[in-house]
């Protein structure tokens, strides 16, 4: 039989035709696979099917061979197993960060890296309480240009928006550019934050990712020596990303509390056990509203011990709660 001119094209689309429709309980035939060639304008012979498993499966594809007369061929093994993308397509589905049009499309994105039959099982929908997913189209963009940036170490300029009492974003400062040094970005009670040094004040700050607008990177190089914190320490000392005075607080907690600090510190916080019941807990935070805030819901379970001033502040607080009720 002669060769068609896009043989070449050949094994290729029997890798792919066996991707979009096998997998562990799903085969094809030899005779499905000739139609779709034929289909893509491929003459072939059955024994040339033969030929191209066999080199698939030399090429390291795990391909199942079911011999008989239901017998057939499936690719049983993938990049991804079909849990780890379900976890994927969950985690794109509720994140408020993705807008509702880009989370369709990157999970129809996930669905392709497994077979037909088990891409519909990761049609499913994760519902999270009161969720509110961003409009701002151009995140991705922008966090891939903030990537660069920080990469090839460019300063960058950008404006900030805030929301107005008419439920709009508008520009923050009359729309002024912001042009600040990326260092890294945080990811913090489901958002996108950059951390960047600001280059008018020399300040360490951090800005909402999908806030920023007309992202631009300057051709300005900077040099990020001297910066002395890391992701993982400004997240934690930033309560819901709010900024304040940095200091080390002694807390003493009741003991059933221990996971609620380790999970909010880490284990490298410092625990020191006072008695049965209670221990104390050096932490280095952000003195903020959103720390008292999150102290106040442990209730009695939390006491600050140290230093005297944050503990007066945190009566303050309470107290001036108490007048506006």
């Amino acid at each position: 039989m002669a060769k068609t001119s896009n043989q070449k094209q050949k094994l290729i689309l029997v890798l792919d035709y066996l991707r979009k429709n096998t997998d562990e309980t799903h085969f094809v035939s030899t005779a499905d696979l000739l139609e779709y060639l034929y289909q893509n304008g491929i003459t072939a012979e059955r024994k040339s099917i033969y030929d191209d498993i066999n080199t698939l499966i030399g090429m390291g594809y795990d391909i199942i061979v079911k011999k008989g007369n239901n017998g057939g061929y499936s690719l049983v093994s993938r990049e991804f197993e079909l849990a780890e993308l379900k976890l994927l397509v969950d985690a794109v589905q509720s994140s408020k960060f993705i807008s509702e049009r880009k989370s369709n499309a990157l999970i129809k994105k996930i669905e392709t890296l497994t077979s037909y039959y088990e891409g519909k099982k990761l049609q499913r929908q994760v519902y999270v309480t009161n969720r509110v997913k961003t409009d701002n189209e151009s995140v991705f963009y922008t966090i891939d240009g903030i990537h660069l940036a920080i990469s090839e170490k460019n300063k960058i300029s950008f404006v900030y928006m805030e929301w107005s009492l008419e439920k709009k974003l508008v520009p923050r400062k009359k729309g002024i550019r912001y042009i600040v040094e990326p260092l890294y970005l945080v990811w913090d009670d489901e958002n996108y934050y950059l951390v960047a040094k600001d280059s008018a004040s020399g300040e360490i700050k951090h800005y909402r990712v999908d806030k920023m607008n007309s992202v631009e990177i300057e051709e300005e190089k900077f040099s990020p020596e001297g910066i002395n914190t890391t992701p993982g320490e400004y997240s934690k000392t930033h309560f819901s990303m709010f900024s304040g005075n940095e200091e080390i607080v002694t807390v003493r907690f009741k003991k059933e509390l221990i996971g609620v600090v380790l999970d909010r510190f880490g284990k490298e916080v410092s625990i020191i056990p006072k008695d049965e019941d209670y221990f104390d807990a050096r932490l280095k935070v952000m003195v903020s509203n959103q720390f008292f805030g999150w102290l106040a819901g442990l209730g009695k379970g939390a006491k600050i011990i140290s230093p005297n001033e944050v503990l007066e502040q945190y009566k303050a607080l309470i107290e001036e709660i108490k007048n506006n009720l």
